[in-house]
């Protein structure tokens, strides 16, 4: 219904994601072909590797530990656990093993949401008010920040230190797509800083400089595409989330992969998330 949150763990060659408003956890190990789908108790959409046993969930009531081999959920940190109109959204782990991510309302309600940054159990409001937080990644030096409110149409960006991920200076506009097709969505950044963003309702993702110029899209047989992430041995291809949520009878007629997770063929030079620091 609302794929969202792909990541890839490279020590055992499996991509991850979720289907936020079906309350599942996918786990795809690309060599064998092997799918798996684990049941959710909450509303997920991030996930980071901690070590080979333990992963960490960002869910609709906080961070939760994941054992591996049962798919045990362990709490970690409350946030907005007592706020029944929130949720979960985008987010990821910045090299010094930090934790950004976003939340929401379960109806987009405006203004609901936040992006909170979470570093050795402590959590710190980085940006309040947000209606629909997506975008979130990391520069290779890690002094960068990128993010976006889906809403205000502005992929923004942030200087930030490296050794802690906390803003340095104030958010500017990196690209305005205001009046453009679709909604900026989940993105990541190659080695080369170049950045990947999911258009949602464009059917795309679209490449960024590192000087906020958009200089490519590669179409995805989804209107809807919600976030992409580096997958393979080499991190050297995409892999995709696109959604049904919100598609008429008649839209989903007209877009059937509505829905499905993609590997796309066109080359990139990925590089892998890192481990999230309990």
């Amino acid at each position: 219904m609302l794929g969202e949150g792909p990541t890839y763990d490279p020590h055992t060659g499996t991509a991850w994601w979720f289907d936020i408003l079906g309350r599942k956890l996918f786990e795809y190990r690309l060599a064998s072909d092997a799918l798996q789908v684990h049941d959710l108790p909450v509303m997920g959409s991030v996930l980071a590797r901690i070590d080979d046993d333990r992963q960490v969930l960002a869910t609709e009531t906080g961070l939760h530990l994941r054992h591996v081999a049962t798919g045990e959920l362990e709490l970690i940190t409350l946030i907005e656990a007592d706020n029944v109109i929130t949720r979960s959204n985008d987010g990821r782990v910045h090299p010094c093993g930090a934790l950004w991510f976003g939340t929401m309302g379960k109806n987009a309600e405006k203004h609901a949401g936040a992006i909170y940054h979470v570093a050795r159990g402590k959590v710190t409001t980085l940006f309040p008010d947000i209606t629909i937080p997506n975008a979130i990644c990391f520069s290779p030096d890690g002094a960068i920040a990128y993010f976006t409110d889906t809403m205000s149409g502005k992929l923004m960006r942030v200087a930030i230190d490296p050794a802690t991920a906390l803003p340095t200076g104030s958010p500017e506009i990196f690209f305005d797509h205001r009046g453009g097709d679709g909604g900026i969505d989940g993105a990541v950044c190659d080695r080369d800083g170049m950045i990947w963003n999911a258009r949602w309702g464009a059917g795309c993702i679209d490449g960024y400089s590192a000087d906020g110029e958009r200089i490519l899209s590669l179409k995805v047989p989804a209107s809807q595409s919600s976030c992409p992430a580096f997958v393979g041995p080499d991190a050297d291809r995409l892999l995709v989330t696109s959604a049904r949520e919100g598609l008429s009878d008649e839209a989903l007629a007209a877009d059937p992969e509505a829905g499905s997770t993609f590997l796309l063929d066109h080359p990139v030079k990925g590089r892998f998330e890192p481990d999230y620091i309990l």
